[in-house]
């Protein structure tokens, strides 16, 4: 399987799914993308998980009556691959450029800025 998979924001979407929640069948995705947005239609999100499969984003277990869905990609993988086009097409590929944006968000929160502190404490020891 390429490393260079980069999924669509809807791929992600389903990605997310599982990787939150482990091999799953097509209406268990359905019913959390629900959720989350509204009104995707049952048979897109079939065509679509079937799509990722041919892929190779998904694989699929036959042995039951229900097709139960699992990731193939490696959710740290997919996200750091994604972060890197981010950080070198946003931020001409520089990480503190990036970290100055985030400390200057608004959605930063306190807690969130001591939880960024101490990483990068730990990352000296």
């Amino acid at each position: 399987m390429k490393d260079e998979v980069v999924p669509t924001k809807t791929e992600m979407d389903v990605l997310q799914v599982l990787w939150q929640y482990g091999p799953s069948t097509v209406r268990f995705v359905h019913d959390k993308l629900n959720e989350q947005k509204q009104a995707v239609i049952y048979t897109s999100t079939l065509k679509l998980m079937q799509v990722m499969k041919e892929k190779g984003m998904l694989d699929r277990d036959e042995t039951n009556m229900k097709h139960i869905y699992s990731a193939n990609l490696v959710e740290e993988k997919v996200k750091g691959s994604l972060l890197g086009r981010f950080v070198d097409s946003m931020y001409n590929g520089s990480p503190s450029s990036l970290m100055v944006a985030l400390l200057g968000n608004d959605k930063t929160s306190a807690e969130e800025l001591k939880k960024i502190k101490d990483l990068l404490d730990n990352m000296d020891k």
